[in-house]
């Protein structure tokens, strides 16, 4: 248990000072707004995160974002800003009795020193419902200043009330050039970072450990460190750093992609996005990037069939035929070699032809449905039960008559209602396949104004 009755500044400042065992990313961590690598979108002047943070006036906050973009880190740095102590919880080993603890020693050390206690709290999404709700009426009275961080998509993984209490940051990958220079200054950096060591760095091996870290500085600082570490020196005692020992240093490059969360749907929406505007270049990369991060390709070739229709529809019907056999196929010849027929399908998708009047007419319909007054099935397009019964209400016989279009002429066509009211819900594009069909309804228009249809056969 932390002292509560000697007053002190910071925790970060007593327990997290560098020292040569930690991980270079641990020691390089940022002691100041200034040295954190990227989010500009919200740390940049004037911003809305910086001014809470340099003018002390925050309560909860959540940072959101991919691993090793800066959530702790950004945690650690408000604490050296503020007077606050800091207190930091795991949202895998916490559990609801020591989070109750924390609650009591802040509340201690407010009535002891006077000073406020920021409770921090990682992976914050893997905190339960109960867990969360323990936090809140202390949110409520602000015993603590609570800052969480997650992976997750906070509107997903956090429950309503916490969310409610809390501002909301999203946090995003670091650009290669932020990377390149943080490795750059770890590397000279005596007191906390590589500084000591002999070394000597190519270009090429920054920009390299810069580009497949992919937005992760913490992952490439853990690169650097290990080419630092492993390399042997030459014959004048120094160590050189070039491409071939940087590209042995990093690991392959993990895919973000949560297949419950956001990856899954962030990218299955641009996938079916990119098809849909006709760039079959992007819907490729978005198909190849959920088969490398191990996306049921199953579920790939729904979205297809799906968007064969919505999308594309009767400017092109084949498409839905194509989209079908490459669902088929996958389940025929299974993966790896079901990845063939998938990108047959999405690169038909992609450059066909697209309408969504079919889609459209659809959803225009459904809306009437179910907000609109029910219309009742004409009496001349009724079974022959109701035909009787509108007789016994006085309509007349010819009024209750059907007729059978394939008996009238050439076009199998006669002017006749099929719906109450004379709605208008399809209206064909001029769209590949679709503009022989809006020239057929075009024509077919003229002859219901013109009274126009065959004669009927004698019977």
């Amino acid at each position: 248990m932390d002292d509560l009755f000697t007053p002190h500044g910071s925790s970060v400042e007593q327990r997290e000072k560098p020292t040569e065992l930690m991980p270079l990313a641990a020691r390089m961590r940022p002691e100041t707004l200034e040295e954190v690598a990227g989010q500009q979108h919200l740390l940049a002047p004037g911003k809305l995160l910086r001014r809470a943070i340099e003018t002390d006036r925050f309560s909860s906050l959540i940072f959101y974002g991919p691993p090793g973009v800066g959530k702790t880190t950004l945690a650690y740095v408000i604490a050296r800003c503020t007077s606050a102590y800091f207190v930091m919880l795991n949202g895998v080993e916490s559990n609801k009795g020591e989070i109750l603890e924390k609650i009591k020693e802040a509340r201690t050390r407010q009535a002891l020193h006077g000073q406020r206690t920021i409770l921090f709290v990682d992976e914050l999404h893997r905190f339960n419902k109960a867990q969360q709700d323990v936090l809140l009426p202390h949110l409520e009275r602000g015993t603590v200043r609570f800052i969480g961080a997650t992976t997750e998509n906070p509107y997903f993984a956090i429950n309503s009330a916490m969310l409610s209490r809390s501002q909301i940051f999203p946090l995003e990958s670091v650009p290669d050039a932020e990377i390149t220079a943080l490795l750059r200054r770890a590397a000279a950096d005596v007191p906390r970072g590589l500084g000591k060591m002999p070394l000597d760095i190519t270009d090429e091996a920054f920009s390299h450990l810069a580009l497949k870290a992919d937005g992760d500085a913490r992952k490439a600082l853990t690169a650097l460190e290990v080419a630092a570490l492993s390399t042997p020196p030459g014959e004048d005692g120094r160590i050189r750093i070039d491409l071939a020992v940087a590209e042995e240093s990093i690991q392959k490059k993990a895919i973000r992609y949560d297949r419950m969360g956001d990856g899954h749907y962030d990218t299955i929406s641009a996938f079916i996005k990119s098809m849909r505007g006709s760039d079959p270049d992007a819907a490729l990369y978005w198909l190849a990037f959920m088969l490398n991060a191990g996306e049921d390709p199953r579920f790939i070739a729904r979205r297809i069939v799906i968007c064969a229709s919505e999308d594309i529809g009767l400017a092109d019907s084949n498409a839905l035929r194509v989209a079908l056999d490459a669902a088929r196929a996958v389940e025929m010849v299974g993966m790896p070699e079901g990845r063939i027929p998938l990108a047959h399908a999405t690169a038909y998708l992609a450059t066909a032809p697209k309408s969504n009047s079919a889609y459209a007419a659809l959803n225009a319909a459904m809306k009437d449905v179910q907000e609109g007054k029910t219309l009742a099935v004409p009496d001349h397009l009724a079974t022959p039960t109701r035909k009787k019964l509108a007789r016994l209400r006085g309509v007349s016989e010819e009024a209750t008559q059907y007729k059978y279009a394939h008996d009238y002429g050439e076009e199998h066509f006669v002017p006749q209602a099929y719906l109450p009211e004379g709605r208008v819900y399809y209206h064909p594009t001029t769209n590949g396949m679709e503009l022989r069909i809006s020239e057929r309804m075009e024509y077919l228009r003229r002859l219901r104004e013109q009274g126009g249809q065959g004669t009927p056969p004698a019977r």
